[in-house]
């Protein structure tokens, strides 16, 4: 029996992505939340909240990234040049965003303000980015003999905007619960309002980018049962799943962010259930294409001596990764105390 490797490369791949999302999302949420502390303290517990853990969560950008490019290097070759832009912008809003990060730290009457600013700004924009990159992935790009033959802004759209800012508001999702885990006193009870306000913000333009989205792309809505002559009950039903499980995870962040309880985890399981609802979605809609209907996983696989050469050293190296990753979260497991700081 053989592997099927590429396959395989597809799951890896997802899984990273999938990570990224939702582990540095609570870290770009809670950026983007910024503006709203109270005050200058309560940022300080906020970054704190996320210190131990923020470098860490993007271990995975790098792996889906570089693992698309070296597993699957066509799908690299026309994903890359239709969405330079906003991946331009997206490294630059995160080298920002880090920068700020340790800066803030030393900064002084006048200079703490800025980097309180640019550390905002960072996160929004890398958001924001990613969102651009996710809309036009979705929206499709132009493909012939294997290569991009659209324009550089073929992915700037209203569609893509809209997804853009649904991107943003669940990571604000994401970034609440978080705090509603780690923050103690006010700022736990102000993170609470904020999940609830991002939670009803991410069900309307959910449902608003899934119909959407079924118009866009024609084969996706046959895939989801929806066709010229109406609904397909057998296509429909067994996928009927992954939505309840998105609505049940909104569900989860908005009544859990209404507890009054100190120590709950719902509001966050609710928003990870939520992503991770979008993200078997999408992978419905579009397996096995890794660029949507021109080039399938299979067609844009490395060989297989480097797809088997990669596996091993993945294979080695990915349970130090997890195994790690899991020990810091495990390490800083409690509460951040209020008025707390990074250092």
């Amino acid at each position: 029996m053989t592997l099927d490797l590429p396959l395989i490369w597809a799951g890896v791949l997802a899984v990273a992505v999938l990570l990224y999302v939702v582990l540095d999302g609570f870290d770009l949420g809670i950026g983007i939340l910024f503006p709203f502390a109270a005050d200058s303290r309560e940022r300080d517990t906020m970054m704190a909240a996320i210190a131990p853990v923020w470098d860490g969560n993007e271990t995975w950008l790098v792996l889906g990234g570089g693992g698309l490019m070296i597993a699957f290097p066509t799908a690299y070759a026309i994903l890359m040049p239709a969405f330079y832009l906003p991946v331009i912008l997206m490294l630059m809003g995160l080298i920002l965003r880090g920068v700020a990060f340790e800066f803030r730290l030393h900064g002084g009457r006048r200079g703490k303000p800025f980097w309180t600013a640019a550390f905002f700004g960072g996160s929004l924009l890398a958001a924001l980015a990613q969102g651009c990159v996710l809309g036009g992935f979705i929206q499709g790009v132009k493909v012939a003999d294997d290569r991009f033959i659209g324009q550089p802004l073929d992915w700037a759209t209203p569609y893509t905007l809209v997804v853009a800012l649904g991107l943003v508001a669940g990571y604000v999702l994401l970034g609440g619960g978080w705090l509603v885990v780690k923050a103690e006193g006010p700022l736990h009870d102000r993170a609470r309002g904020w999940m609830q306000k991002a939670a009803v913000a991410v069900g309307v333009i959910l449902a608003a980018v899934s119909i959407a989205t079924l118009f866009i792309h024609p084969v996706v809505a046959l895939r989801w049962g929806v066709g010229p002559q109406g609904l397909d009950q057998l296509r429909l039903l067994p996928l009927l799943p992954i939505p309840m499980m998105g609505l049940v995870g909104l569900m989860m962040a908005f009544f859990g962010a209404r507890s009054r309880e100190a120590h709950t985890h719902a509001p966050l399981i609710g928003a990870f259930l939520a992503f991770l609802s979008g993200y078997v979605g999408l992978a419905v809609g579009f397996m096995p294409f890794v660029v949507p209907y021109a080039v399938t996983y299979e067609q844009a696989a490395s060989s297989p001596q480097a797809l088997t050469l990669m596996l091993i050293g993945v294979g080695i190296l990915l349970p130090f990764i997890l195994g790690y990753s899991a020990w810091v979260y495990w390490i800083f497991r409690g509460k951040v105390a209020s008025g707390a700081g990074y250092h």
